[in-house]
């Protein structure tokens, strides 16, 4: 026998037993055949299941997001329009605070009106309800002592041509 034909022999006695081993195993590859296709079809079932449920999740949180940015935008236009008529009445003071001494020096009523508004902006800026409280006590205190200096004034009851207390305020 030549080499060849012991290399053809070899080939078809490969093939015999690939043959052999396909038609022992026909069984176990068609159940891993179709055991796979299983799984492939479970897997693509589970993606859609999540990608479904992640498209809701989505638009459960676009919903939220959306909702809280509206509210935020509308908590931000009241808190504008209250800063503005907090503004509008610390103007309205400087005026009332003018009107009332007549002799104050223009610098003195801009002065305590600079006071007033720094006071409502460290209320405006303050991060903490309690410290947001603290500022605004602040304020509170500051703006009742200017209506009592003035009405004090106006009254007669005092014969100071300033505001002393309202001054005493701004000093601390």
């Amino acid at each position: 026998m030549t080499m060849l034909n012991k290399l053809i022999k070899l080939l078809y006695s490969v093939k015999d037993e690939n043959l052999k081993w396909q038609q022992a195993n026909q069984g176990n590859l068609a159940k891993l055949k179709h055991a796979r296709i299983l799984a492939e079809k479970a897997l693509e079932a589970e993606l859609k299941k999540k990608s479904v449920l992640l498209e809701h999740d989505i638009s459960l949180l676009k919903t939220r997001h959306d909702a809280e940015l509206s509210m935020f935008k509308t908590k931000c236009k009241q808190d504008v329009k209250d800063y503005k008529q907090y503004l509008a009445s610390l103007d309205q003071l400087k005026f009332s605070i003018q009107a009332s001494y007549t002799d104050l020096p223009e610098v003195v009523a801009f002065t305590i009106h600079h006071h007033a508004k720094y006071l409502l902006n460290n209320m405006w800026d303050a991060e903490g309800v309690e410290q947001k409280m603290q500022h605004e006590m602040q304020l509170i205190r500051f703006m009742t002592t200017i209506h009592e200096d003035t009405r004090l004034y106006l009254e007669g009851a005092t014969t100071e041509n300033l505001p002393q207390r309202t001054l005493k305020l701004i000093q601390r």
